[in-house]
């Protein structure tokens, strides 16, 4: 028996690595969705019947004793459904909203995510009910997530213009803390502190990890299997390595 921990990409690893250094050996098996990546521009229509496709399908053939849905876009589509389909537990993954509002003084926060998921109300709805007293300034780029692929396989990049429109908005000189609404942005969080060392960052993948492990504690899980699949080509076993994982069949 194992957790599953789902994502479009690369993005997933991050909540793997958060939940390694809470709990090393937990049995986990990784699916990346790679095949049909990203999914931060295509329309719910599109998404929702597929990843209830490759989820349920990922479901049935592991049994896994939970799942993580450790990406945003996938959380904010597709998480009622699941929970309707399957009795397992499901958790999902959210902007660190919450957090950011805590740090900042300006009151004055900023949300990276992708288009998707800025557009849709769920996140009207955690900022009105963690952020009330805040001015809250989203950007949707279809660029970082790709970004963070690039670079997770040793690629440069440079995220400067790609994130320069979240400031040029009106306020935006007062944003002093960020919340990051895909896990994908995890692997740029060097790149976005070089940039701007005076801004509190905040990264979703811890707060996935703890709430994963109050979830499988219970469940009394012994180390086992750690795995990686993919729905498209697989990323090479050294790059799978540092997160305790193989390829899997």
């Amino acid at each position: 028996m194992a957790i599953l921990v789902f994502d479009s990409g690369i993005g997933g690893l991050g909540v793997v690595a958060a939940l390694n250094d809470l709990a090393p050996g937990l049995p986990l098996l990784y699916l990346a969705d790679n095949a049909f990546f990203p999914y931060g521009e295509k329309s719910d229509e599109v998404l929702l019947p597929h990843l209830l496709g490759v989820i349920g399908e990922a479901i049935r053939r592991d049994a896994p004793e939970a799942v993580v849905l450790a990406c945003n876009t996938a959380s904010t589509i597709a998480l009622p459904a699941l929970r309707a389909a399957f009795s397992l537990p499901f958790i999902g993954c959210v902007p660190p909203i919450k957090p950011a509002a805590a740090a900042s003084h300006t009151r004055t926060i900023g949300i990276l995510a992708t288009a998707a998921t800025v557009r849709r109300p769920y996140l009207n709805g955690l900022i009105e009910h963690y952020a009330p007293d805040c001015a809250v300034l989203s950007l949707g780029t279809p660029n970082l997530a790709a970004l963070a692929e690039d670079k997770f396989r040793g690629g440069e990049v440079e995220v400067e213009p790609v994130i320069a429109p979240l400031f040029i908005q009106p306020g935006g000189e007062r944003i002093d803390a960020i919340a990051l609404g895909c896990t994908h942005y995890t692997f740029l969080l060097p790149e976005f502190l070089r940039l701007r060392p005076d801004i509190s960052w905040h990264d979703p993948a811890p707060a996935v990890a703890r709430q994963t492990l109050k979830i499988a504690m219970p469940l009394g899980l012994a180390p086992g299997r750690r795995a990686a699949r993919f729905t498209g080509e697989a990323l090479p076993p050294a790059l799978l390595a540092p997160y305790g994982l193989t390829p899997g069949d």
